[in-house]
């Protein structure tokens, strides 16, 4: 697989969508605002990025959840494989694309995640209980589990331990087919901008994107029936769209505050990538300024 990442604004979609033309590959989305239906500008999903010389590109994992339903980590994973296998099955190539590094690197690194719902009451009886006892409870449970779900890594505290007891009581009481999430071997792309360029990027997109009906988009969500906290949810353009269109800001405050918050998310997407690197994940960064024929061919260079 190839995965392309950077920090909104930078350009990863165009990229992507060609690189997808040019290797017969299919791009899986890694945002986790996309996935709404008629959220289209405020997410960013730029749909005619996917027509190359007249070619749709096949997407996936967006438009798949309704607007007011909150959609997490664990979907996110089992929504992932399954697009991923069914691509991989066809004889394409998967291009993961996307900014929201927490779901790239849980894909990529195959964490380990469950639905399971806490329980408040075994939480309460674990109450006290030292890191020893934790520990010890754990090793029992997963004996009778037949469980290799949780190393030491997963309880070095006890509020850990306490959830790795809630997880294994519950698989205990509840025994499900476990779908094992392997980790997925990939060339990872970033797309490398300059921060002044970047910024100077992001306040022109937002313009346009007001100009292009963003206001309209969250004004019809709201006259659909969905509350306006289940939008301010979402963060972002839905947050201060919202705030203003219930008059709690006006319009210059809306476009101010969103201008700061998107730049403040650039750099914090950015820290997340430092960070994938600190832990282990090469990432090879391409000039976001580049012809696209040259971001291209190197990436193929990486890949091949």
């Amino acid at each position: 697989m190839i995965t392309i990442l950077g920090p909104t604004a930078s350009g990863k979609t165009p990229v992507a969508a060609r690189l997808a033309s040019e290797i017969g590959g299919e791009v899986i989305s890694a945002d986790s605002r996309q996935v709404y239906r008629r959220m289209d500008i405020g997410t960013g999903k730029d749909l005619a990025d996917y027509v190359v010389e007249g070619h749709q590109i096949p997407y996936h994992l967006i438009d798949i959840r309704e607007p007011g339903t909150k959609y997490n980590l664990f979907e996110y994973q089992q929504d992932f494989y399954d697009v991923y296998q069914d691509i991989r099955r066809r004889g394409k190539e998967p291009i993961l694309c996307g900014g929201t590094g927490l779901y790239i690197e849980a894909v990529l690194k195959g964490y380990k995640l469950s639905p399971v719902p806490q329980n408040q009451q075994l939480r309460d009886s674990l109450e006290g209980k030292s890191l020893a006892e934790l520990t010890q409870l754990l090793t029992e449970l997963k004996a009778r589990n037949g469980s290799n779900m949780h190393n030491t890594t997963d309880v070095d505290s006890c509020q850990r331990a306490i959830r790795a007891i809630e997880i294994e009581t519950y698989n205990l009481n509840h025994p499900t087919p476990r779908r094992e999430l392997p980790a997925v071997d990939s060339v990872i792309i970033g797309i490398d901008i300059d921060r002044d360029l970047r910024r100077d990027k992001i306040t022109q997109r937002l313009k346009k994107r007001l100009e292009e009906g963003m206001v309209d988009e969250v004004q019809a969500l709201l006259n659909e029936g969905i509350p306006a906290e289940g939008l301010i949810y979402y963060g972002l353009e839905y947050k201060f769209l919202t705030e203003y269109l219930t008059n709690q800001i006006t319009y210059d405050e809306m476009f101010t505050r969103l201008e700061i918050a998107i730049h403040q998310f650039a750099k914090r997407q950015m820290t997340w990538f430092r960070g994938m690197e600190r832990r282990g994940f090469v990432i090879h960064w391409i000039d976001a300024t580049l012809p696209m024929e040259e971001k291209i061919e190197k990436i193929k260079e990486l890949w091949q």
